[in-house]
């Protein structure tokens, strides 16, 4: 009798389990629909804030999606990482790379392309800093503008500057012999996008705190007038 009423109760426990279940996995799925098709969700998702200027971007502008099924890119990523494969193709969507930037940022103008730094000659530099990678100083979701540390950057490429009758006091011989990277910031603007007349003196420069603070979203100390302005899509002007 025992017996029969336990075996019953253990029945009428697993049937209102298996219930529970399936009440449980339905609003689960409720839950994952409404999560996907939420308005804000890319903010939930985001692994911080987006960079100065890129506030209004939608995920999906810098982040393309990956080709094939879930199966298929989880496939293809292991046999990645067991050396079956030369590379990897990403989940879900694709690393953000150069491409990716110079959609919106081409500038035939620059001072410092990317093609120049993949120069041969350039080799031990780039083993320093990888500046023919837009995101080692533009790494997207820190809320700021450049998120590099430094500001003394263009010491490994310029340690053998001199020019001849060089125009700038102190000279550019002498800020080097002194090892006075930070200042050149204060005088160049680094990709020359800004419209401005480059100062003669070190006196008439900007602050290193001015670019401090420009690298962490503030205005531009260069002045706002550009000679080419960012484009958000192809054709389409963005400030």
């Amino acid at each position: 009798m025992r017996l029969a009423a336990h075996n019953s109760l253990s029945r009428l426990l697993l049937v209102h389990w298996r219930y529970f279940g399936i009440v449980l996995g339905i609003l689960f799925g409720l839950m994952l629909v409404g999560f996907l098709v939420f308005p804000g969700r890319s903010a939930l998702v985001a692994r911080g804030p987006m960079n100065t200027g890129h506030e209004e971007l939608a995920c999906q502008e810098c982040h393309s999606a990956v080709q094939g099924t879930a199966a298929q890119q989880l496939s293809a990523n292991v046999y990645y990482w067991l050396g079956l494969r030369e590379s990897t193709i990403g989940f879900g969507s694709r690393d953000v790379d150069n491409d990716a930037c110079t959609d919106c940022h081409q500038r035939p103008d620059d001072r410092h392309p990317v093609s120049r730094f993949l120069e041969p000659r350039f080799a031990d530099q780039r083993k320093h800093l990888a500046a023919h990678m837009c995101v080692t100083c533009h790494t997207e979701h820190f809320g700021l503008r450049v998120t590099l540390q430094t500001t003394g950057y263009c010491v490994h490429c310029h340690q053998d500057t001199v020019l001849e009758d060089d125009p700038v006091s102190p000279s550019h011989e002498e800020l080097v012999r002194r090892q006075a990277w930070n200042t050149c910031l204060q005088c160049h603007d680094f990709h020359g996008n800004h419209i401005r007349t480059t100062p003669v003196s070190l006196d008439e420069a900007v602050s290193e705190s001015r670019i401090r603070n420009y690298f962490e979203g503030g205005p531009s100390p260069y002045g706002e007038e550009k000679y080419m302005e960012s484009y958000r899509t192809r054709g389409e002007g963005r400030q």
